[in-house]
């Protein structure tokens, strides 16, 4: 524990109307969180001296139990609705202080970090768990303080975690017994019910996405960043599956962060201190970054092992498929210094299209840009989810619409704006099929996606000739070293060409349809950059 009194500690949690009854742990560093979780039963190591842990009935987000408190403040800035659902202010805090009462009782762990590589906006944070492994996903996936600043940290936010706490959804208003709940106002995110760690991430995220567009003009972005040699900027926008962290963990470039930044007036910059990536299927021969830097430190969520051994079997999906690891970001060798670097000079869009209709490349214009922003385009296979028998087309716009507070379509023109300010190259990828859709053809190798990156990191597609794609317009290129002709274009990809096209027409009425939410919002010149399809 940092040398903090033990008086000015309880004090401190008073004033989040916690009087502790047990034992306060604060700021323990991460040897001593993993310590604790072992000999409390709270998790079990690896044969690699990992900390392995099971998140319990939740082994992923439950967007339908996240909430917003409508206040005052937030009435007239959050866009409501089926992602951002109004939670009424008495209510919640009913519940804080259900929450809090149920955590004094309780031996608690108190973890003081904070949030953004850029000081100018930095947010301090204070978690207070019931889980020494929620404190120390936080050390991993927040930003540490120097020494010095323990004793005089002041948090801004404040985060109440408590995984075994059940609320009562008739007296409490929520709508099972889990819950995450943000109040802006008064600046506290309430976690029960679920011991799922990404709840605590994604809560600061969204409370970022809400205040620094509206308080410091900076486009939060769920997106990858890395830096090349010569200080060119990437940013990778993409949803879950479609190689985001996978294709930013460069060894040929330094990565600056793995999932959240910020673009300021100076550039980009890492939200975090960590990386949360998933390990399902995870070798060290595809994804040599993620898989080294599973080591001591790191906590290993949901996953099963090889038989009769502690040994992870990264194929096992007996638990979930959503199998996680998080470790400090300086667990990777290549990291860029400070997490802050310059504006970004290519942005790519990443998709997996299971219906295997959209190129492994191609370049948009500004307008392509902002519309396929606003689509957020991936597809989800069978085995993914429960349910899920073929093909799903999925939108979510910004490629992060669980965690945007405010409007979809402010984000876009902020995005819209700082691509035309600085001139930066958007490139859609798409890490899907080709050939077929899925069951009929096959992925796109990762060894062309790779080679694709190369070739526009070292300008090899700069001066090549491009086609348009008829239906969706998009400029896809007619070479690409390393990458066969026939992979480019998907259409010559299928042995049968028309049922591409109704394919690619099936596709481009759903990209239609999902648009039609925003059309009374957007500049008629970023609807018509869509595909060729009437919008009614």
């Amino acid at each position: 524990m940092k040398a903090i009194g033990i008086k000015h500690l309880a004090t401190s949690l008073q004033t989040l109307g916690i009087t502790p009854k047990q034992n306060i742990l604060w700021n323990l560093a991460p040897e001593a969180l993993t310590q604790e979780a072992l000999s409390r039963g709270q998790a079990e190591l690896t044969d690699q001296g990992v900390l392995s842990i099971q998140t319990g009935e939740f082994t992923g987000r439950s967007p339908k139990d996240r909430f917003i408190v409508k206040d005052a403040q937030t009435a007239y800035t959050v866009d409501w609705g089926e992602i951002n659902q109004p939670f009424e202010e008495g209510a919640a805090d009913r519940l804080y202080q259900k929450v809090a009462h149920y955590l004094e009782d309780r031996d608690l762990f108190v973890q003081d970090v904070y949030a953004c590589a850029d000081q100018d906006y930095r947010l301090n944070i204070r978690l207070i768990a019931e889980k020494a492994w929620s404190c120390q996903f936080a050390t991993n996936m927040f930003r540490t303080l120097a020494e010095e600043e323990y004793a005089s940290f002041q948090p801004e936010w404040n985060i109440l975690c408590a995984p075994g706490f059940m609320a009562d959804p008739e007296v409490d208003g929520t709508r099972q017994h889990n819950f995450a709940i943000i109040n802006f106002s008064k600046k506290y995110i309430i976690i029960g019910g679920t011991g799922y760690t990404g709840e605590i991430k994604k809560g600061i995220f969204s409370v970022l996405n809400h205040q620094l567009p509206l308080n410091s003009q900076v486009l939060p972005m769920h997106c990858s960043s890395n830096v090349g040699e010569e200080g060119d900027v990437a940013v990778f926008f993409g949803l879950s599956g479609t190689g985001k962290t996978t294709l930013s963990a460069d060894p040929y470039r330094k990565l600056i962060g793995d999932d959240e930044h910020g673009w300021s007036s100076k550039g980009v910059f890492n939200f975090e201190g960590g990386c949360y990536a998933k390990c399902i299927g995870l070798t060290d021969e595809e994804q040599p970054s993620i898989y080294r830097a599973i080591r001591p430190g790191a906590i290993l969520e949901n996953i099963g092992y090889q038989p009769d051994s502690k040994t992870p079997d990264y194929n096992n999906q007996e638990i979930t498929e959503n199998t996680r690891v998080s470790y400090p970001i300086n667990h990777i060798s290549n990291l860029y210094p400070n997490q802050a670097a310059g504006h970004p000079n290519r942005i790519f869009f990443l998709t997996c299209d299971a219906f295997g209709v959209l190129p492994p490349v191609s370049k948009l214009t500004p307008e392509q840009a902002m519309y396929y922003f606003l689509s957020g385009y991936t597809a989800k296979v069978a085995g993914t989810e429960a349910g899920i028998t073929e093909p799903r087309a999925t939108f979510s716009t910004c490629f992060g619409a669980p965690f945007l507070p405010l409007s979809p379509v402010y984000y876009s023109e902020m995005l819209g704006e700082k691509i035309q300010e600085h001139q930066a190259e958007v490139w859609l990828i798409n890490t899907g099929w080709i050939g077929g859709g899925y069951g009929v053809g096959k992925r796109i190798s990762l060894t062309y996606t790779k080679a694709i990156l190369s070739a526009i990191f070292s300008g090899r597609l700069d001066n090549v000739s491009f086609e348009t794609d008829s239906v969706f317009g998009l400029h896809i290129p007619t070479s690409c070293p390393l990458v066969p002709t026939e992979v480019l274009n998907p259409r010559q990809s299928w042995a049968d060409p028309i049922a591409y096209d109704r394919q690619a027409l099936m596709l481009a009425d759903k990209f239609s349809e999902n648009i039609r939410q925003f059309v009374a919002d957007i500049q008629a010149a970023v609807l018509e950059a869509g595909p060729k399809v009437v919008v009614v």
